[in-house]
């Protein structure tokens, strides 16, 4: 059996666990610089609010309902995610946790359980109580299955934030759309719906091999699985990410030449880290920089680097970006956003090409990771990153109550 837990609305319901004068009122929080909405409480949703709405349209809308609303608090997010992390692997002998909000389980030694709607009760109870988050939890035969229930607890009435695939499984798959069926998404789903394929349960009765000679073996497995047929192992769920990125719009336009260099090295630097924390090496990144779609003469550019080696060294990589930075400025332009993306990954496993230098050094890398973990994020970075220049505007964020002094809770009693 596997279960799927995951956070409603994640970021707005963090909001909430600090500040219970707004438990009861509808929450939005805003993406980076406070640019469009991109966590919706499910009091704000009965209002309408779409997500990814740029808040400038909605502004006015958002006051006329009193509807609170956060920039995104990152550093209380991750603590309070870890928090939740800990409640969950206490439920079972293997964890995965899949992304900040949400995460698999499997149950290899709990054959003493007999009713699993009580035990996801259980699980539930138990992150409320620690952490006053709420969850939905799903469980399945497979982690398709398990990923349908979940929406189904979250999404679906009559299920009370717990659902089981196996027991409910032809009402949650007729009663969700092609789209929501996870691997499958908006562009294959467009596809599926020409031939007729609009719910999860239509997709279900697809014969698997037609559908594999028709678009791909990915989707021969979801149908798959989606029938009970366990096709992917705990390795495929918990499988690396084939493409790491960092990217950021700026709190305020960049025409320096320099300053976008910064910038750009920063990202170099954060890409860098995630790809050593996956134990991957980067083949190839991308380097890439563009003024605001709204502005008139609006200019982007992209540049990609193919190294010789196979890296995940934060001084070569960001000398590279560094260099590309000269093919991407352009002089006059109010630059918007900006990111490095390592879009072709390896394993640390691999032959390396004799006559090419080995841009490795994996000593310098894991002291430089050793000392931030121990004294914070930024502790050790690069000089060239002058990130001043850059801070994200975030004026409706709350106080950072898990990682500052002067922000920590006070009780007076």
């Amino acid at each position: 059996m596997y279960a799927l837990v995951d956070a409603v609305s994640f970021y707005a319901s963090a909001e909430k666990v600090f500040d219970p004068s707004i438990r009861n009122r509808p929450v939005v929080v805003l993406t980076n610089n406070d640019g469009c909405i991109c966590a919706v409480c499910p009091i704000a949703r009965k209002l309408g609010i779409p997500k990814f709405k740029p808040y400038f349209q909605v502004k006015n809308f958002l006051e006329k309902h009193s509807v609170v609303v956060r920039s995104s608090n990152y550093e209380l997010y991750a603590d309070l995610s870890e928090k939740m992390m800990n409640v969950i692997s206490r439920f079972c002998d293997n964890q995965h946790i899949y992304s900040i909000d949400e995460a698999f389980l499997s149950f290899n030694n709990y054959a003493c359980i007999n009713d699993w709607h009580d035990y996801g009760q259980q699980i539930r109870k138990a992150i409320w109580k620690e952490t006053r988050l709420p969850v939905g939890v799903g469980f399945g035969s497979t982690p398709t299955l398990a990923k349908a229930a979940n929406h189904a607890a979250k999404k679906l009435s009559g299920f009370n934030g717990v659902a089981i695939a196996d027991t409910h499984k032809k009402d949650i798959l007729q009663r969700m759309t092609v789209e929501q069926v996870w691997g499958i998404g908006s562009k294959l789903g467009a596809k599926l719906n020409v031939l007729g394929v609009k719910s999860a349960f239509d997709l279900a009765k697809q014969n698997p091999k037609q559908m594999r000679k028709q678009f791909s073996v990915l989707v021969e497995r979801t149908i798959n699985e989606l029938n009970g047929i366990s096709c992917l192992s705990w390795d495929d769920v918990k499988q690396a990410k084939k493409e790491i990125f960092s990217t950021r719009s700026f709190g305020q336009r960049l025409t320096d030449f320099n300053a976008l260099r910064s910038a750009l090295v920063f990202h170099a630097y954060i890409v860098a880290k995630k790809v050593r924390e996956q134990q991957s090496l980067i083949k190839r990144i991308s380097v890439f920089a563009s003024s605001s779609p709204h502005d008139d003469d609006y200019y982007k550019n992209a540049v990609q680097v193919q190294f010789a080696s196979p890296t995940d060294n934060t001084l070569y990589i960001a000398s590279c970006v560094a260099t590309a930075v000269q093919k991407i400025y352009y002089p006059g332009v109010r630059f918007y956003r900006c990111g490095v993306g390592a879009i072709e990954l390896d394993t640390n496993i691999y032959q390396p090409d004799l006559f090419a230098k080995d841009t490795n050094n994996i000593e310098l890398m894991q002291c430089l990771d050793a000392i931030n973990n121990r004294y914070g994020s930024g502790t050790l970075q690069l000089g060239a990153m002058n990130t001043e220049k850059f801070h994200m505007r975030r004026e409706f964020m709350s106080p950072r109550f898990t990682s500052q002094w002067q922000d920590i809770p006070k009780i007076h009693c």
